[in-house]
């Protein structure tokens, strides 16, 4: 393997050489040396249909033959036409569509406009803060940095992150205090947004948090016309027991950022969908009005091309039925734990959240990526060939949707055995 890459959230110490992989199928992918590993966190939360999927994988050849990529600015394709109509349809409270790479280009997106919004309706408005929720991650960018929770991975560029207003997660015991302080810091009017994902912090340790809570701050949030933006970068595309998270709350976001599982896992690819509000105040003639955002593969076709293909096998009965199959086998995994006296004492909580599963386990230190136990849970489970990556202390499951119930026994056996060490 060649020692001149540079891999994400990978140091460059000895001791972390990276497994080859020499092709993938289906939820498995296999090594150089011939070990085939079963990948349960779906490559990062992106590949919801399986490695390799003929159909998403004939899309992207026949695209390729047609039309690679156009500059978008001042150009359309028909690709990118019918995600973006298709995403409409499911998602009726939107009604326009920016294009970008990644999630973390989606957030700072979603924050620039509704930045940019008050500033093209007054120039002197004072719209300028942004309130997001303790333990949230929206990726690495510099926008993307400064709404996460401040943590050692940010910590060499906090100095230079924009300021922002965090509330603690919502729970029900804190509920009245989180309440109070969102109020006090809306009672300013300066707030432009309130960012958040939906019902379920990723990265941030799959915290879960109450629809009920999330929709009183949007609507406090509303009441001070202030936008809220909704983080749906893990949470879309069917990873909850709906096909978007925002499908939880009866107060609807004004801003949409997805990413990830969008493509099924193939090609990068992230949009930012907003209402028609969000959108006024730059259908002007002044120039100066304009969203002078892009990138040079904004809306590339072949990576549309995939979007459309995965879209149409998630929204078949077949996936539907595997995503409620999935989400009942977490639930009885996670009530398998909770009656075993022996396991509990080992495990400080167990969380599903549709085809997700979390099991926070009791350590000395906090819950954080940096836990010393997420190394020795990683290599654990690699070591029986078995992908699983966790947050810290908390060993999740997200796999792909056409993981088998004896699969997901494997993988359930296993941290079965995990516990009983």
């Amino acid at each position: 393997m060649t020692e001149n890459i540079w891999h994400p959230f990978t140091p460059l110490a000895e001791g972390y050489d990276p497994l080859e992989i020499v092709k993938a199928d289906g939820i498995y992918i296999y090594t150089k040396d011939e070990r085939k590993i079963l990948d349960a966190v779906s490559s990062w939360w992106v590949n919801i249909h399986g490695h390799a999927n003929k159909k998403i994988a004939t899309a992207i050849s026949e695209q390729a033959h047609s039309l690679e990529h156009v500059i978008f600015a001042g150009f359309t394709h028909q690709p990118a036409e019918k995600l973006a109509q298709s995403l409409i349809d499911l998602l009726p409270s939107m009604n326009k569509v920016f294009f970008s790479d990644d999630g973390s280009t989606a957030i700072e997106v979603a924050l620039k406009i509704c930045l940019q919004h008050f500033h093209n309706r007054n120039k002197n408005a004072n719209r300028t803060k942004i309130i997001a929720i303790e333990g949230a991650y929206h990726g690495d960018t510099f926008g993307a940095m400064a709404v996460c929770d401040r943590t050692p991975f940010n910590a060499p560029f906090n100095p230079l992150l924009f300021d922002v207003e965090f509330i603690p997660r919502p729970t029900q015991k804190n509920w009245s205090e989180v309440k109070e302080r969102f109020t006090q810091i809306l009672e300013s009017e300066e707030v432009a947004a309130f960012i958040f994902e939906p019902i379920i912090q990723g990265a941030g340790g799959m915290q879960t948090y109450s629809p009920k809570h999330l929709d009183e701050l949007i609507k406090l949030a509303h009441n001070k016309n202030t936008f809220c933006i909704a983080d749906e970068i893990m949470t879309g595309f069917g990873r909850t027991d709906h096909l978007f998270a925002s499908e939880y709350l009866e107060e609807k976001p004004d801003l949409i950022c997805l990413s990830k599982g969008i493509t099924g896992g193939f090609l990068p690819l992230a949009v930012t969908l907003c209402t028609k509000e969000v959108a006024q105040p730059f259908y002007d003639n002044d120039i100066l009005k304009t969203f002078f955002h892009g990138h040079s593969y904004t809306g590339n076709p072949i990576a549309c091309a995939a979007a459309n293909a995965s879209l149409e096998i998630l929204l078949t009965d077949e996936c539907f039925k595997n995503r409620k199959r999935i989400a009942e086998k977490h639930l009885h995994f996670a009530k398998q734990i909770n009656s075993n006296k022996k396991l509990k004492s080992r495990v400080l909580e167990v969380r599903t959240c549709g085809t997700i599963f979390a099991l926070e386990l009791k350590t000395e230190e906090q819950t954080s990526y940096f836990n010393e136990w997420r190394k020795n849970i990683y290599n654990y489970f690699l070591d029986r060939n078995i992908l699983l990556r966790p947050l810290g202390n908390v060993i999740y499951i997200i796999p792909p949707y056409i993981i088998t119930d004896q699969e997901l026994d494997i993988v359930y056996e296993e941290i079965l055995r995990f516990l009983e060490v």
